[in-house]
């Protein structure tokens, strides 16, 4: 039936990922409580009332701290494969990993020296 035999379960996959996200709006567009008032268009906050604007500027240093352990963080996960295929890559293999730790340690430098390590 297939002209690629073996495909099948990835047709499925990808039908099920497709009807998914259409079923549960579906279902929250069935579900969802219909009332109209101003309590409804208010803010919710933990149950308590709101305090203070909702449009207050945050300090550029916590985006700063947010985006370099973004980054860092993602940066081990690439030396994961690497770990695990370690025994099989040899020398070249692990001469660029410390490459690729050595271009790390010299951005967390950077951003040490800039100050986006410091959070207050």
């Amino acid at each position: 039936m297939f002209v690629l035999s073996g495909y099948e379960y990835l047709l499925v996959f990808i039908l099920l990922c497709s009807l998914l996200p259409i079923l549960a709006l579906a279902a929250s567009a069935l579900l969802a409580p219909k009332r109209r008032g101003s309590l409804r268009r208010s803010t919710y906050e933990s149950g308590m009332e709101p305090v203070g604007q909702a449009w207050i500027q945050f300090n550029i240093r916590y985006y700063m701290f947010a985006l370099v352990f973004v980054i860092f963080d993602v940066e081990t996960v690439f030396l994961y494969p690497w770990a695990v295929a370690f025994h099989r890559l040899g020398l070249l293999a692990f001469v660029e990993a410390l490459i690729f730790i050595a271009i790390l340690v010299v951005g967390l430098v950077y951003a040490w020296r800039k100050g986006a390590l410091e959070w207050s």
